[in-house]
């Protein structure tokens, strides 16, 4: 079971240009930048129309130990699907994000326009076992989108190295071979109520 930073011609022209401030003007530039920076995260959050979710303790203590997490896309109603598969994760800027086959239900259901999915946390084994188990796991609801950032996928195989290293020289070549050429899709889960 399985990023590059750019330098930017804008950046260096603004960086160029500073000589030609005052300090003050300097000062108070950089004060309304900070200001904006401040606001901007939760601007695009109202923007997008998603309210910021904490997780329970349980979820937290579950995401930050554990090996696995247990996904269920929802159906328009609200109710869970058929499909629901114990699945690697890594936790990354408050979303659990995955790496699955682009042909499986997981990607399918995203890319139908399945937008919500159940998670529960916990080490439970197979979905076939876990079934009763799930039922007293820390769980909670996600907008589920596909990822496309490289450095996110970077970020993924070094979390996967730290966190499954008896597999993972297995899996690695693997991961990276499937992701090149498309068969292998990232998934961002991001927690959006209980």
């Amino acid at each position: 079971m399985p990023g590059t930073a750019r330098r930017s011609s804008s950046a260096e022209t603004c960086t160029d240009s500073l000589g030609s401030l005052t300090r003050r003007e300097l000062l108070v530039s950089g004060a309304a930048a900070l200001a904006a920076a401040a606001l901007l995260p939760g601007a695009l959050q109202a923007h997008e129309g998603h309210d910021h979710f904490d997780l329970s303790e349980a979820a937290k203590i579950g995401l930050a130990k554990g090996k696995l997490v247990y996904v269920s896309p929802l159906k328009q109603d609200g109710s869970e699907s058929r499909c629901h598969g114990e699945v690697w994760y890594f936790f990354d800027a408050g979303a659990v994000v995955i790496a699955t086959a682009t042909k499986g239900w997981k990607v399918r259901s995203v890319m139908k326009g399945s937008a919500k999915a159940r998670i529960w946390v916990g080490d439970f084994g197979s979905y076939s076992g876990a079934k009763e188990k799930l039922a007293s796991a820390p769980t909670f609801l996600t907008r589920a989108e596909i990822d496309r950032d490289p450095g996110t996928f970077e970020r993924l195989l070094e979390a996967y190295g730290n966190k499954y290293p008896e597999e993972w020289g297995k899996w690695k070549p693997r991961f990276q071979s499937s992701h090149a050429d498309g068969s292998r899709t990232v998934i961002r889960y991001t927690p959006i109520e209980a």
